[in-house]
């Protein structure tokens, strides 16, 4: 029997294939328990990549693009600085003008403080002139019995305050006649106006006090220091005390001044550093031994002429700077622009916002 496929066979075998191929797939067996699942085909792998032959160059892979960054935003335009403002006019209050500022720097000095708007010597007063721009400010410094220094410009206690109604019994009420603590008790406002009662007569260390703190400076009068022994030294030992003798106040902010010529050589020979100032007039030809000890000669307004304030300011002083001449007491304008016009350096006034206004407003 030939093995060798027929046609026939060769037909009959393509046709089984067909039904085989066509013929739905048998469900699949359940595997017995305890016996193995054969295990599924493994999937295909991939291609391997394609190994390049040997001496082909590699491609340099492309990197990608970077990504594109959003445009920084503008820098805010900051404004300019305003341009610095303009000195006012009038000083505002509570500050001062410098003395420079004025012109020719003439100096206005509140008179016992600013005292035709508060009363005298008060520390109400020294508010005031601050109140008005004004720096220097005067006063007027005695002894009580018991050594505190106060300040009052009478000899007596009667006209600025109510002691004839406290102390009825202790006339003539002289300042040297009462301790501190009965001073005290006294009101040195109330004869002025009735917003001012209450107020006391300072100490000088209060008035002091009230200067630094008002940034104020001081004019201060010994008051007739023939009366009180060694005041000089007392009043140099407060100052000292309280910082007032420190290279600011000694160079700007303090002056000692006096009608008695004995009692300023004192205050010049226990300390030549602190400025002072004679009050009257000395003849030109004496003016070199007032310079001796004084840095300030300081007249009544009625005797100044210009050539008067020519001879003081010839005249070296005891630091050796030219004398300088303060007049006193000036309260009208009118006065004031002439004392100005003659060259004084400075004026004293109960009303020292009408002395600098006058003296700034001269053509």
């Amino acid at each position: 029997m030939s093995l060798r496929p027929t046609a026939v066979t060769g037909s009959f075998l393509g046709v089984l294939a067909l039904v085989l191929t066509a013929a739905p797939a048998s469900p699949a067996t359940p595997t017995p328990p305890g016996t193995l699942a054969p295990a599924s085909p493994a999937p295909a792998a991939s291609a391997p990549a394609p190994v390049p032959a040997p001496g082909t160059p590699v491609p340099t892979p492309t990197p990608p693009p970077a990504p594109t960054l959003p445009p920084a935003p503008e820098a805010p335009v900051v404004p300019a600085a305003p341009d610095a403002p303009v000195p006012p006019e009038v000083p505002l209050p509570g500050t001062h003008l410098p003395d420079a500022y004025l012109p020719d720097g003439v100096v206005p000095v509140a008179h016992r403080g600013a005292s035709a708007y508060a009363p005298e010597n008060t520390l109400a007063a020294a508010d005031k002139a601050d109140q008005l721009g004004i720096a220097w400010v005067e006063n007027d410094v005695q002894r009580s019995k018991d050594g505190e220094l106060i300040v009052l410009h009478d000899e007596t206690l009667k006209r600025t305050t109510n002691v004839e109604e406290v102390f009825p019994d202790r006339a003539p009420w002289k300042v040297a006649d009462f301790t501190a603590a009965e001073i005290d008790q006294l009101d040195a406002g109330a004869w002025f106006g009735e917003e001012y009662a209450g107020e006391g007569v300072p100490t000088l260390s209060e008035f002091l006090d009230r200067m630094s703190a008002n940034q104020q400076k001081l004019l201060l009068e010994i008051k007739k220091p023939e009366l009180y022994p060694g005041i000089e030294r007392d009043i140099l030992k407060e100052l000292g005390n309280e910082g007032w003798l420190d290279r600011q106040h000694l160079r700007s902010r303090l002056v000692i001044q006096t009608f008695d010529a004995a009692s300023l050589r004192r205050v010049h020979d226990l300390n030549p550093a602190v400025k002072t100032g004679f009050l009257g007039t000395p003849a030109v030809a004496e003016l070199p031994d007032y310079a001796a000890f004084a840095d300030q000669i300081n007249p009544r307004f009625t005797t100044v002429t210009a050539a008067y304030v020519d001879a003081v300011h010839a005249t070296p002083g005891a630091s050796g700077q030219p004398l300088e001449l303060f007049t006193w007491t000036v309260d009208d304008a009118e006065t004031a622009t002439r004392m100005a016009d003659l060259g004084v350096d400075g004026i004293i006034s109960n009303r020292p916002d009408v002395i600098r206004d006058a003296v700034r407003g001269r053509d």
